[in-house]
């Protein structure tokens, strides 16, 4: 049997300090309104704990069960649980301003195999030199790409010059 330690939140044993609760022994069944010290031999003599389990409710409703195995559990559904999320990366796939439509059409491949695995994408065109002079071209470039990928894409920030380069984000399309 536990003695009163607190886990998010949960009031175990000696720390339920109400004068009555509403029990739940350990096959769910209600046994009713009874006072908690009754309510904690009972726990107490089937050598397990009584655990508060919804303390907003009048009164507040308390199951007897084995706190160990059931903290046990819940730290375990939360680890699967865990394990089954997937990350969204950022990918990048990097233009330049003289690119051919051959490598646009391949790093446009690229870019819509990395969304429908589910990741987003970073298109950055690197001007240099006199490209700096005419960043139109550049744009244009970043919009003809989005053009190939649009059916998978939708813009999560839209193309913008910063400094040298010009940069677009876009995520799988939902």
């Amino acid at each position: 049997m536990l003695e009163g330690t607190v886990i998010k939140d949960l009031q175990i044993n000696d720390q339920i300090r109400d004068r009555e609760i509403r029990l739940i022994d350990e096959e769910g069944n209600q046994l009713g309104v009874i006072a908690t010290q009754e309510a904690m031999r009972m726990a107490a003599y089937r050598e397990l704990d009584l655990v508060k389990i919804s303390p907003t409710a009048v009164p507040p409703v308390c199951k007897i069960m084995n706190y160990g195995k059931y903290k046990y559990d819940q730290s375990k559904h939360e680890k699967e649980s865990r394990k089954n999320q997937k990350a969204t990366e950022l990918k990048e796939i990097q233009l330049s301003a003289v690119i051919d439509t051959n490598d646009l059409v391949t790093k446009a491949k690229h870019a819509i195999r990395f969304l429908t695995e589910g990741d987003k994408v970073r298109v950055v065109l690197r001007m240099k030199g006199r490209q700096l002079a005419h960043p139109e071209i550049g744009m244009g470039i970043v919009e003809k790409f989005f053009e190939t990928i649009k059916d998978y894409a939708d813009i999560e920030k839209k193309a913008a010059q910063e400094g040298k380069s010009i940069t677009l984000i876009v995520s799988p399309k939902k």
